[in-house]
């Protein structure tokens, strides 16, 4: 018998170089003729194994999911950066490798990122995209996002529009 095995678990200082291999491969596919060409080199660069060894050091909320040992996506989440805005919590990022997209590991990610920020008191949280990452986009509102609010990020010279998508958290049972 074969038997396939997949875990979302919290991330451990080994696992800095696979969780920068999977940044690189998500974004390259996500943004590829969105984010400028330069630019979208430079932010991939900044985020190296050394750079996800800092955020696992540092206590950052991260989660992996692993199939069969390969860590094959990654979400990182904490309180929300916008204080302006009336929700408590963020998903600053959810990546999946492209070769491991589609399964429904991305939606599991989420499931389990949103209900560890309810769990730490946040009952609602928001989640930016690209308005141009038209696949990011679907899967958002296919969790159930609302968008309430849009803005605009420069990356380099060039502007692009992102959506905030707002999800209200269903209090867990006690």
């Amino acid at each position: 018998m074969i038997e396939d095995v997949i875990t979302i678990r919290a991330a451990r200082e080994k696992d800095a170089a696979s969780i920068a291999a999977v940044h690189d491969s998500a974004w390259r596919d996500a943004y590829r003729g969105i984010i400028p060409g330069r630019e979208l080199e430079r932010m991939i660069a900044r985020r190296g194994p050394a750079w996800w060894h800092q955020a696992i050091v540092r206590g950052s909320r991260l989660l992996l999911i692993e199939w069969n040992d390969a860590i094959c996506g990654y979400a990182c989440y904490g309180r929300n950066r916008v204080p302006s805005m009336r929700y408590g919590g963020e998903i600053f990022e959810l990546y999946i490798a492209p070769e491991y997209q589609g399964a429904g590991f991305g939606k599991r990610l989420f499931q389990i990122a949103a209900q560890d920020l309810s769990a730490h008191g946040y009952a609602n949280f928001l989640v930016w995209a690209l308005a141009e990452n038209e696949r990011g986009m679907r899967f958002y509102e296919a969790q159930g996002g609302i968008v309430v609010r849009q803005a605009n990020e420069r990356f380099g010279g060039e502007t692009r529009a992102r959506v905030a998508f707002a999800f209200e958290n269903q209090p867990l049972p006690r």
